[in-house]
């Protein structure tokens, strides 16, 4: 079937998938974490096939990693249906009630986007939580994944399909593209499909965004720092930075770039050195990291490099202000973290840097969907539109005005014959 055929079937889906109920969508999602429970063995076998062949293509280490799709992975993406299911349906909910006039109200409700266009890479966990996510939040979704996962993600992919047509919900919600042709005629499919989230390269990022009129919401590389600043608890600063960048490399919240306050640096450095070598860490420098610990010269593209590996780039800065400048001009506005004991460095930190995360005292590894209570995550976004960090539910959602009259006209209101009260009320939209 082409690719036009599936996104004209998940368009009448997601208007029939709006309006359902959300015990029906409850339903749904048991009925895929079952599912998923049950056919696991099925699914690590997939598995275990995309692993075979992409390691003989010779796929690189932080992509195997994120391929390989294990018990923990399943019960992590499992853990995060059941917060679903848990959550309340976020359809239909009052976000303001205002009377214009007697027997005149406005209501502005949430409702669904419609049909989501989901580009992501080899993490084949990254399916189930997209599609649980649509599906809770009343969206339709074609997803597309790195062919180095074709067969774990046609076995979630099913499964998924199946478990949750089978619970009630209507067909054509959830399809699988699965050629790199499919993407290119999906970013042509505007009458269809409603905004694309794309999970990859920067400059696969941009190419959507250059070559498509339908909305884009993501984030390209995951240039991430933590800047350490005067007077910070050293055995803190290195625990969190050797958290930031070691405890999962191949992630975009993964430390990149560290910062280091000038009159902490001979006191921190050498113990974060030490901390960092122990994990293997492949250690860069500025002249003045480099003058206090022995390590290569980091250069120019260091600082605006997402390594997705045990390498890290460290910069001795003289100021609070020159850290934020240089997150501000070298950062990807992902998540930036600083270590100080001073609210008010804290503070300034927090309010200046653009970033879409930003942290006082703990590691960037916790900018995540599913450690933020979203439940799950569609994504990182880093852009200033409606949806800005994790992407959850939330960001799935926008909203439309309910206007609920008793026959009235806008002639009088123009003549000055009526006025407005623009009284602001409590309670839900009756409809």
């Amino acid at each position: 079937m082409d690719i036009k055929t599936l996104a004209a079937q998940a368009k009448d889906a997601a208007i029939a998938l709006a309006a359902l109920n959300g015990s029906v969508k409850d339903k749904a999602l048991d009925a895929v974490a079952e599912a998923l429970l049950t056919n696991k063995e099925a699914i690590f076998a997939a598995n275990q096939e995309d692993l075979a062949r992409s390691e003989k293509e010779g796929l690189a280490a932080p992509l195997m990693k994120r391929l390989k799709f294990d018990d923990k992975k399943l019960n992590t993406v499992v853990a995060g249906i059941r917060d679903l299911t848990a959550m309340d349906d976020p359809v239909g909910v009052t976000q303001r009630a205002t009377e214009l006039d007697a027997g005149l109200t406005l209501y502005r409700v949430s409702c669904p986007i419609g049909v989501i266009g989901m580009i992501f890479e080899s993490r084949p966990d990254a399916l189930v939580q997209i599609s649980s996510l649509c599906l809770k939040s009343g969206n339709a979704v074609l997803l597309k994944g790195g062919s180095e996962a074709k067969e774990t993600n046609r076995a979630l992919y099913t499964l998924i399909k199946e478990a949750s047509e089978g619970a009630g919900l209507p067909a054509g919600w959830i399809q699988l593209l699965e050629t790199r042709q499919d993407v290119a005629e999906m970013l042509g499919l505007d009458e269809y499909i409603d905004l694309i989230i794309p999970r990859g390269s920067n400059s696969f990022v941009r190419h959507i965004m250059d070559n498509s009129n339908i909305p884009v919401m993501g984030h390209a590389d995951g240039i991430c720092h933590v800047y350490v600043d005067q007077g910070a608890d050293i055995a803190m600063a290195v625990d969190i930075a050797v958290d930031a960048k070691t405890q999962y490399v191949a992630v975009c919240n993964a430390l990149e770039t560290l910062l280091v306050h000038e009159s902490i640096a001979k006191d921190y450095l050498p113990r974060m050195k030490e901390a960092m070598e122990a994990k293997g860490v492949e250690l860069v420098g500025c002249e003045k990291t480099r003058a206090v610990i022995d390590v290569p010269a980091a250069t120019k593209a260091d600082w605006d490099t997402e390594y997705l590996s045990l390498k890290l780039s460290v910069k001795v800065v003289d100021s609070l202000e020159t850290a934020i400048d240089h997150i501000n001009r070298h950062g990807s506005g992902h998540t930036d973290s600083i270590v100080t004991p001073d609210e008010d460095a804290a503070r300034r930190f927090l309010s200046l840097v653009d970033a879409a995360n930003v942290f006082w005292n703990c590691s960037t590894r916790f900018s995540d969907g599913y450690v933020f209570g979203l439940g799950a995550e569609v994504g990182i976004a880093t852009g200033k539109l409606h949806a800005r960090g994790p992407v959850g539910m939330e960001g799935l959602l926008i909203y439309k005005y309910k206007l609920l009259g008793s026959g009235q006209t806008i002639e009088p209101y123009s003549t000055g014959e009526k006025h407005y009260t623009h009284r602001k009320l409590d309670g839900d939209c009756p409809v």
